[in-house]
């Protein structure tokens, strides 16, 4: 397959999982903030949320103070703010258009739709009006675009490509997700939650969970009362909790074998000993050293992995 088609899938699926992840995020924010609690906890929240996407000093420098109506806003629909949801929609649009022939049309359609229906809500004031159901909405876009893909594409290079993209992305996102959330509490988590943290308690960490799906999940696999240990675990080390990262970078490391060139031998073995860390690692030794230099460690691994395969198999590094 020619580097840019590749390039251009890698790229599309990416931004469709950023876009789905800057809004699960969103929601939950939006609707945790609607709960009783201090205005500390609640500005602290908003500023978590440009910080996972290492949006602070952009945000800052532009609106000054942290207002949760400005900060919905920048994430959404700023069009200066590459990451906003409307920058994401938009480049996930442009990449498809570029390999349109690649692509079946039902996934160009719903990614194509996707951009131009997204534009009409955000036209007609349905942020304002109504936050959660444009993040539904969103996050509704997203699993269709993923269905979609799987249920009418060949599942050849251009496919795994697709897949290589989403699931690197939302390795990152989860990482970045669980390291912001457990640093909120104020401590690089080892494993005990001090009194301090009770605010957080129920609510904070059920908001996580929510986020990425997994209240049900949770309740099912544990059956108890929901800890910060428990939830740690769940979102790490679970390759049957499909945003771990432990599902995900099994998923990265299969697709990577399936399109392996000859110079990919090293990034693949990056990827299989990040894996194999997820696969046999336990929830209380990454807590022994400390969550948020674990997953600092991660999220590091992870770029050094994005920039493996930019340079083994896609035309630039975006």
């Amino acid at each position: 397959m020619l580097s840019r088609t590749a390039d251009h899938l890698f790229w599309m699926a990416r931004y469709m999982e950023r876009a789905e992840n800057t809004a699960r995020m969103l929601d939950v924010n939006y609707q945790t903030a609607l709960l009783p609690q201090s205005a500390a906890v609640a500005e602290q929240g908003w500023a978590g949320l440009l910080s996972i996407s290492e949006l602070t000093h952009d945000y800052t420098s532009r609106y000054g103070a942290i207002n949760p109506r400005q900060v919905m806003s920048f994430m959404v629909k700023d069009e200066r703010n590459p990451s906003s949801i409307l920058s994401c929609l938009r480049a996930a649009r442009e990449n498809a258009r570029a390999v349109r022939g690649t692509l079946t049309t039902e996934v160009w359609e719903t990614t194509n739709q996707t951009w131009l229906e997204f534009n009409r809500m955000v036209a007609d004031g349905d942020l304002t009006r109504d936050p959660a159901a444009v993040f539904e909405w969103v996050k509704f876009r997203s699993h269709l675009s993923r269905g979609v893909t799987v249920g009418t594409m060949l599942q050849d290079e251009a496919f795994h490509f697709i897949r290589i993209g989403s699931f690197l992305e939302r390795a990152d996102n989860t990482a970045r997700l669980l390291d912001v959330k457990f640093h909120a509490v104020q401590s690089d988590f080892y494993g005990a939650a001090s009194e301090r943290d009770s605010e957080y308690d129920f609510y904070h960490w059920s908001a996580i969970l929510r986020s990425v799906s997994g209240f049900e999940v949770y309740r099912k696999v544990y059956r108890n009362v929901i800890t910060p240990e428990k939830v740690a675990e769940l979102l790490i080390l679970r390759h049957d909790m499909p945003r771990s990262l432990a599902a995900c970078m099994h998923e990265v490391v299969t697709n990577l074998k399936l399109v392996a060139n000859e110079q990919s031998a090293e990034t693949q073995r990056r990827a299989g000993r990040l894996m194999a860390d997820l696969e046999y690692g336990r929830i209380d030794e990454i807590l022994a050293t400390g969550l948020h230099a674990y997953l600092t460690q991660f999220l590091d691994r992870v770029g050094d992995l994005g920039l493996g395969i930019s340079r083994d198999f896609l035309v630039t590094a975006h």
